[in-house]
């Protein structure tokens, strides 16, 4: 690979109704930090660039730069206003590969340019999707649902990368996401080919889409000073047959936000799923509690009804660092062992309840009450009970 081919790390960004996403601000922030030490450790200057398409979202430039976009290069034009995946996967690619923007993001660097360095995407609908069709024309990899990143330079001995030889990749995005498991996390990384005896190949950029929630925004600097550049596409007649009659955006499928209580459950279902997440279900309705599952849930790993499935057995309702965040005042939790990726997510609730068979597992850690056993057992007893006492608080 030649030093000078890949550059800078270009950020996609998200808004809706020309309000920036939460989501967009993190890998931002988070953009920043990397490239800041990047910069010092390599005595380089390459740069942060926002990518923004969008309709009237001229004003959204400045808020950019302030919370760390060194570039903002910006479509505004109706073109692009919907949510087309189409027509921004063929744009963003256009901006990828276009010399004369990469010259005014930075002149030193424009003659060699060939395509970013890294490229940074939203793990939500809008991103897993926008992420896999760009890098797919892009012919380069994507991890996905990431939640930690390192940029390093790796030893890496590798049969088919390296045909079994010692290769220092440099400036490597060390790429991390937590396993099926929910107890160790995967490292994904994204290089060329440099094995001369099978056809060598160079994969650039190095790209993933990350977790809403995993990083944070930096503090926005209104002093802070950067580049719009207005980029115009070609856009094939072709594709703008392609019509948006009317959209609706809905922030949250499932609202955690505005429960007092949270029930969750993990794989402790497995000895009879369907019975007991109607167990859960009607705990649930007993202390108007929103419904929560640990990652693997969300996987399909048990079999349920269609209609138990769809509603419970979905990424929406994973809470964790692949899913959301929550802070009830009570969190009480049947079946979870306890990873790391699960008790993130829930570690700011005020009063944790929890249900395991196994005495020794992690969840016990961080629970202000811990009940040993099977939730079959435990929760038609916690069912009863709540039920008697609902009963003597009407009657008194």
């Amino acid at each position: 690979m030649t030093e000078g081919d890949y550059r800078h790390v270009y950020v996609v960004i998200e808004h809706i109704d020309g309000k920036l996403l939460p989501v967009s601000l993190e890998m931002l922030g988070e953009a920043r930090r990397l490239f800041d030490d990047f910069n010092s450790r390599y005595s380089s200057k390459e740069k942060v660039v926002a990518v923004l398409l969008g309709h009237n979202i001229q004003h959204l430039s400045q808020i950019l730069i302030e919370h760390g976009a060194d570039s903002v290069v910006i479509v505004d034009r109706p073109e692009v206003a919907a949510l087309i995946n189409k027509i921004h996967t063929k744009v963003i690619c256009q901006i990828c590969l276009d010399i004369e923007t990469a010259a005014k993001i930075e002149p030193a660097y424009a003659m060699e340019f060939k395509r970013p360095r890294y490229m940074f995407f939203a793990a939500d609908g809008i991103g897993r999707h926008l992420s896999s069709t760009v890098l797919a024309e892009l012919d380069s990899g994507l991890a996905s649902d990431v939640n930690q990143l390192i940029i390093s330079d790796l030893d890496i001995s590798h049969p088919v990368k390296t045909g079994g030889k010692h290769i220092v990749y440099k400036k490597t995005l060390e790429m991390y996401r937590v396993d099926f498991s929910g107890f160790l996390w995967t490292t994904i990384l994204c290089l060329d080919n440099i094995n001369e005896n099978l056809s060598m190949r160079e994969y650039s950029p190095q790209s993933c889409n990350i977790i809403p929630g995993a990083f944070q925004p930096i503090k926005p600097d209104p002093e802070r000073k950067g580049k719009v550049i207005e980029f115009s596409p070609k856009i094939d007649e072709e594709d703008l047959k392609i019509k948006v009659l009317s959209q609706k955006f809905v922030e949250n499928e499932i609202d955690f936000d505005n429960y007092k209580t949270v029930v969750g459950f993990g794989r402790g279902i497995q000895d009879a799923p369907e019975k007991n997440i109607k167990l859960i279900e009607e705990f649930a309705k007993q202390l108007n509690a929103q419904v929560g599952i640990s990652l693997p849930i969300a996987k399909n790993v048990f079999t349920a009804s269609p209609a138990i499935s769809s509603k419970y057995m979905i990424p929406a309702r994973v809470v964790g660092t692949s899913g959301h965040k929550i802070s009830p005042m009570l969190y009480i939790v049947f079946g979870v062992s306890g990873a790391m990726q699960h008790v993130s997510g829930m570690e700011d609730s005020q009063f944790v309840i929890s249900v395991n068979a196994d005495e020794n597992a992690p969840i016990r850690d961080v629970s202000d009450i811990f009940l040993k056993g099977r939730m079959e057992d435990v929760l038609p007893l916690l069912s009863e009970e709540l039920k008697k006492q609902q009963i003597t608080v009407q009657v008194k």
